[in-house]
């Protein structure tokens, strides 16, 4: 089991390309990495993802980018640390002070974890530690930021997070069956914090129905996700 901060991020990241992150001290030489907290309070660079966003779509309903923005960056937060817990057992510090990103034409925004690269013992509560380093520092202060940029609604954005979180906890399952207990246990603890209750009823293994639409029907030539409220309970599939 990777015992450093850094070894554990580069231990998930071939789960896919949201997972992939780095902890290397090295990248302390790049000013071009902004700390997470920064992308909470400064409305710009969270606008012009939104517009980029709704460009690479071919929507003009901001509402619309917003809610997929908040999406695509709520599992891209998410997976690392999700994965990390799931299969080393530790939990990255990830606080918006020491968790970093970077701009990116396309694809995910890398991120960077600049906290002292130490051996880090497990956690005593595993899905309590991850739901206190996740939820409130980085989901529900993300959606916040969004929200004061659009109108779109709360419930809309939670039920965002939660297809992230069970998505993410599906991918860590499926690359490493062995840390499938441990993963559905996080995806449990996410999914009944405060901030995501109720946003959609999970069925183990990986079926989630949300209680909510991302709205991703309304770009053209989308249509329903597999987890859609808007999809007839007869109809739902499974996410698997």
């Amino acid at each position: 089991m990777p015992g450093t901060l850094r070894a554990a991020v580069d231990a998930v990241a071939d789960i896919g390309p949201f997972f992939a992150a780095t902890a290397n001290p090295a990248e302390a030489v790049d000013d071009s990495w902004r700390p997470t907290a920064e992308l909470y309070a400064d409305p710009e660079p969270l606008s012009a993802r939104i517009e980029q966003v709704a460009w690479a779509l071919g929507t003009d309903e901001r509402r619309v980018a917003a809610s997929i923005t908040y999406q695509g960056l709520a599992a891209r937060l998410v997976s690392p640390l999700l994965a990390v817990a799931s299969v080393t057992g530790l939990v990255p510090p990830w606080s918006p002070a020491t968790l970093h990103w970077r701009r990116a034409v396309t694809g995910p925004w890398p991120l960077w974890e600049s906290a002292d690269d130490a051996v880090r013992p497990p956690a005593a509560d595993l899905p309590a530690a991850v739901a206190e380093v996740l939820v409130e520092p980085h989901l529900v202060a993300l959606a916040s930021a969004v929200r004061g940029l659009v109108g779109i609604s709360a419930r809309t954005l939670a039920g965002n997070a939660a297809s992230s979180v069970v998505s993410a906890g599906r991918m860590v399952a499926q690359a490493r069956p062995e840390a499938a207990g441990t993963a559905s246990a996080l995806v449990d603890a996410l999914l009944g914090s405060p901030a995501l209750a109720g946003s959609g009823t999970w069925a183990r293994p990986w079926s989630l129905r949300r209680a909510s639409c991302c709205l991703y029907y309304r770009v053209p030539g989308g249509g329903l996700c597999g987890d859609c409220v808007l999809i007839p309970r007869r109809a739902h599939r499974t996410i698997r």
